[in-house]
């Protein structure tokens, strides 16, 4: 008789080895959100900043000359009685005529104005401070070129005025740019609206 064939030995076979290979069950790699955006380029909002600020020093020193060569000597010039006319001033001092002695401190403080801002738009990635930060920094540099090229000389210079509401200091443009680029920037921090365009979300106390 011939030999019967051996059998084949069942051996038990591990689970792991009769799974099939299968894809990751992980749903945040299959859903995985698409990259987010990066930020606007800060060169755009430095260059809106510019923007802003040449509009505002070009306006402010063109009002100056005409003011200077169409009011010098003239009596003020009446546009809306009572509320708004045009008079030439001279002024040593401040934003709307204040503090009148402080005239060298003041073109310093302006000057320390002038370089914070320009340091401070290298992280500028909002418009809205772009454009805050232009108004100030046009509105810095008008006064500061009065201070520093006109009579009676460099850091004493005496800043044109020459807008007059009624109840309220002779201004200029620059001083109107100062102030409206002041708001705004208060506005846009009272809204936690940050410099990287980030806006800070401040929680509310019960």
């Amino acid at each position: 008789m011939s030999p019967e064939p051996e059998r084949p030995i069942d051996r038990p076979v591990s689970a792991d080895a009769t799974t099939e290979p299968t894809e990751p069950t992980d749903e945040s790699a299959k859903t995985a959100a698409p990259a987010q955006p990066a930020p606007v380029a800060g060169g755009r909002q430095i260059g809106l900043l510019a923007a802003a600020a040449v509009v505002a020093f070009v306006v402010d020193l063109v009002s100056k000359l005409l003011a200077v060569a169409q009011l010098t000597d003239r009596a003020p010039i009446r546009l809306i009685p009572g509320v708004l006319d045009l008079q030439l001033i001279r002024n040593p001092g401040a934003a709307f005529g204040l503090a009148g002695g402080g005239t060298i401190i003041f073109t310093l403080v302006a000057g320390a104005v002038v370089v914070f801002i320009l340091t401070t738009a290298r992280r500028l990635r909002s418009r809205g401070w772009a454009v805050a930060l232009g108004l100030l920094l046009g509105g810095a540099l008008g006064n500061l070129g009065d201070r520093l090229f006109r009579d009676p000389g460099p850091l004493r210079g005496h800043v044109v005025d020459w807008i007059h509401l009624a109840h309220w200091p002779i201004f200029n443009v620059a001083d109107t740019c100062i102030v409206v680029g002041g708001l705004f920037a208060v506005l846009l921090s009272m809204r936690g609206k940050r410099l990287d365009g980030e806006v800070e979300v401040v929680p509310r106390t019960p």
